[in-house]
């Protein structure tokens, strides 16, 4: 989806697209189920913290570093092979992103280039900053077509400037959008899909849907599968209704999986199991 001249609002009218309204209405009860749970009144604090965990695990799966939670949980230690530096970044990102909130409405380029300098602080001159003409992307897993720099640049403006003017869009389909849009255009030298993923994290937060970060999409995306995503991904890069549909529909489902996942771990405190 190209974003440069855009007119007033194109977000919005994404929302009228096949299925659209049907996916923006499902995630909202779903976030409301975990929201509406008993033990979220008390516990509301651990099942963040535990959200912001999975989340993490699930981003770095998608990135390829499929550790099983309970070896992400012990580890302290991030730096010894790129599985485990996939493993910190996503965790430092997921950190990070709740601290972004008030820039982003302002400044989402700012945001991006600060997610992209927490993830890849070893990455020596390419960090925190888009690509440059002749640069390459790193992300694995990710076999589309590379956008040169001057088509990156326009567009990351195309993208910055629709957040800021903000609009009607449902929060879905912004997080939709913002998310498909990094991944398509792999702005940064390497770790593309993990600030991809946290800005559609922080627009989730930032919009209200998801203000306390309990319903971690990530957790849905890799649960749904590499194949899955990759898929939905080039329905979003098609940039045709039908594609854009399912890219959306493909996030709603990520966000749903990730309530019902918080909602299990409610269940979980609640008797005492966790």
């Amino acid at each position: 989806m190209s974003t440069t001249g855009a007119t007033a609002d194109p977000l919005a009218a994404l929302g009228s697209l096949p299925g659209v309204a049907d996916s923006v209405e499902s995630v909202r009860k779903a976030v409301d189920r975990v929201y509406g749970h008993r033990i979220m009144r008390r516990r509301s604090n651990e099942i963040t913290s535990e959200a912001a965990l999975r989340g993490a695990r699930g981003s770095a799966a998608l990135s390829g570093a499929d550790w099983a939670l309970e070896e992400v949980r012990r580890r302290t230690d991030f730096s010894a092979q790129e599985e485990d530096r996939t493993i910190g970044a996503a965790l430092r990102l997921t950190a990070e992103a709740g601290q972004l909130l008030s820039i982003w409405r302002q400044s989402p380029l700012r945001v991006l280039a600060r997610l992209h300098l927490v993830a890849a602080a070893d990455r020596g001159d390419a960090v925190g900053r888009p690509r440059r003409a002749g640069e390459e992307a790193d992300e694995p897993l990710v076999e589309l077509p590379l956008p040169d720099a001057d088509e990156v640049a326009g567009r990351l403006e195309g993208l910055s400037q629709l957040i800021i003017a903000g609009g009607s869009a449902p929060a879905l389909v912004t997080a939709a959008v913002v998310h498909g849009e990094l991944i398509a255009l792999r702005p940064f030298a390497s770790h593309n899909g993990l600030v991809a993923r946290a800005a559609e994290r922080i627009v989730l937060i930032g919009s209200g849907l998801d203000p306390k970060s309990i319903c971690p999409a990530e957790v849905g995306h890799a649960e749904l599968g590499r194949a899955a995503y990759l898929a939905a991904l080039d329905g979003y890069v098609s940039g045709t209704p039908d594609g854009m549909a399912a890219w959306i529909a493909h996030c709603g489902r990520a966000v749903e999986l990730g309530a019902r996942e918080s909602a299990a771990v409610c269940e979980a405190l609640q008797r005492g199991a966790a």
